[in-house]
């Protein structure tokens, strides 16, 4: 977490006992309210926004941000959880629930041993325990972990929409579509109907440059539609060298994307004019690890949009730059690791210059220099799939987008990394084959079955523990069966995401012995 600098405010201290039975109520709470969405028969969650308007979803990581507790301690409980599921959302895209409840069962289990058994502990032992058993369990995961083939991505999309098969299959179809160069984005569709439309487009590796550009603080993604695009690869070292773009940009009531090297001045001038409403801008370092491959690959981008890259080492003057430099897409998409430029449709001048790079690949002796030039074939031929999502009401809009978006971000782990069996059973099995030694792999051993229990318990099915690799009990239908080939996957990066957030938040969690939160007055009591 980030630090604070201390407040004046008046705090009240819990130790020991008292400071852990409150962080662990807390938690409790939380994860109650969370794992009743997890599984095929996980339930729908209602809860108040900021303005009291009722909001449904069955999105965990949604859930865990809309719990805000009375008890001062119990709500840091809950908070240091939210952590788990939102590390894993920002890096997995799914599998929020799990971890939520890998980490709850965790301490459940610490707590209990520290209570009942009276066990003498030493506390690092403990977390290197658990931590020795979590690598056991992703080892086991990698080992079990097949590719992803034919109807599979079919099966993981509609687990992750809720068993919807219909719009798990329009996902699965369009990551297809795209390719294994493509990416698929989700937005809210005009009408009623949702759709899918495939336009040309490119993914490259550079991200956020300042959280001010930010524009969707849910996705935390800086979005600018329809922009105008400038190349410079040259160091811009006052505003005044873009003044005449950004003017332009301005009187034309257009948005702005610029890639380049802006000073640290100039980026401050920019990003105020931006909070202040003035301008719709963002901005982004170029791509490429050196100047010879950042060159070209902003000369690839130079001619999907139809901008002019501007070098001064060339002879471009950045003080002449006029609008007659910029180019234009149709939408641009920047997160913290990535931007996404989408574009009409693909021009003559792509074509040709992804057969160029394609004879140079031929011509390559080099492996490093080959694989970056195969990168930037690839940047250039893929595409990108949008998903309109549409529905019968707002509350439904936003229900329904939060399932496509955990479906969209399970394919795509699914496609990086295999997948293993699914409801809970890939970790359950981990801890029949493990070998634990100590308290502390014990208690990871014992959490891990814990996801399987609860998506039994959502179904209304009474536990029973299966020894047969990759069998367990399909909740729809009541029978015990092989869950691959019925169809019932995980992603395994989304699993194993899942647990490394749960041990860290977890062992982090019970190294506390004292609690200092702020001192509160219960309004609800007058």
């Amino acid at each position: 977490m980030e630090f604070n600098n201390p407040s004046e405010i008046v705090k009240d201290l819990s130790f020991a006992k008292k400071a852990q039975d409150k962080v662990l109520t807390g938690v409790s709470k939380l994860t109650n309210a969370v794992k009743s969405t997890l599984g095929a028969s996980g339930k729908c969650v209602i809860y108040e926004d900021a303005l009291g308007k009722p909001i449904v979803t069955k999105d965990g990581v949604t859930v865990a941000n809309s719990v805000v507790l009375m008890d001062p301690v119990e709500n840091i409980g809950a908070t240091l959880i939210k952590e788990a599921a939102q590390k894993t959302v920002k890096e997995a895209g799914d599998g929020t629930t799990t971890s939520t409840v890998l980490a709850h069962s965790i301490l459940e289990n610490y707590y209990n041993k520290l209570s009942k058994d009276k066990f003498e502990h030493n506390l690092r032992d403990i977390k290197q325990g658990i931590l020795s058993a979590a690598k056991k369990v992703e080892k086991y995961l990698d080992k079990i972990s097949i590719p992803v083939k034919g109807e599979m991505l079919d099966h993981v999309a509609s687990i992750s929409t809720n068993n919807d098969e219909e719009l798990g299959k329009l996902i699965a179809d369009t990551y297809k579509k795209v390719g294994d160069n493509g990416v698929v984005l989700m937005e809210e569709s005009e009408t009623e109907e949702t759709y899918v439309e495939i336009v040309d487009g490119v993914q490259f590796d550079s991200g956020l440059k300042s959280q001010h550009f930010i524009t969707d603080k849910e996705k935390h993604k800086a979005i600018l539609d329809s922009p105008l695009v400038l190349l410079v690869d040259s160091q811009i070292e006052t505003i005044r060298k873009i003044q005449s773009v950004l003017e332009y940009a301005i009187k034309n009531k257009k948005s702005i994307f610029i890639i380049g090297n802006v000073d640290p001045q100039p980026l401050s001038a920019l990003i105020m004019n931006k909070v202040k409403g003035n301008i719709k801008i963002n901005v982004i370092d170029p791509p490429g690890y050196n100047v010879n491959l950042r060159g070209d690959m902003l000369g690839d981008l130079a001619i999907l949009t139809g901008a002019k890259v501007i070098n001064e080492e060339l002879g471009d003057d950045l003080d002449l730059i006029d609008p007659s430099c910029l180019g234009q897409a149709d939408k641009i998409v920047t997160d913290e690791n990535h931007t996404i430029i989408t574009v009409n449709k693909p021009t003559k001048e792509i074509k040709e210059r992804i057969k160029e790079i394609n004879n140079q690949i031929k011509e390559e002796k080099n492996p490093f220099h080959k694989v970056k030039l195969q990168e930037r074939a690839a940047m250039l031929s893929g595409s990108v799939g949008i998903i309109n999502v549409g529905a019968n009401s707002k509350v439904e809009l936003k229900e329904k987008k939060d399932r496509v978006e955990d479906a969209i971000y399970a394919v795509k782990a699914a496609l990086k990394e295999g997948i293993v069996p699914g409801g809970g059973i890939a970790l359950h099995n981990a801890s029949d084959k493990i070998n634990t030694n100590g308290y502390g792999e014990l208690i990871l051993h014992d959490a891990v079955r814990e996801p399987y229990k609860v998506i039994l318990e959502n179904a209304g099915i009474n536990y029973k523990s299966s020894k047969k690799q990759g069998w367990g009990t399909n909740v729809v239908t009541g029978d015990n069966c092989d869950l691959i080939k019925e169809g019932i996957i995980d992603p395994v990066l989304v699993t194993k995401t899942a647990l490394k957030n749960a041990v860290s938040v977890a062992t982090t969690i019970i190294s506390a012995d004292c609690v200092i939160s702020n001192v509160r007055e219960n309004e609800s009591c007058k």
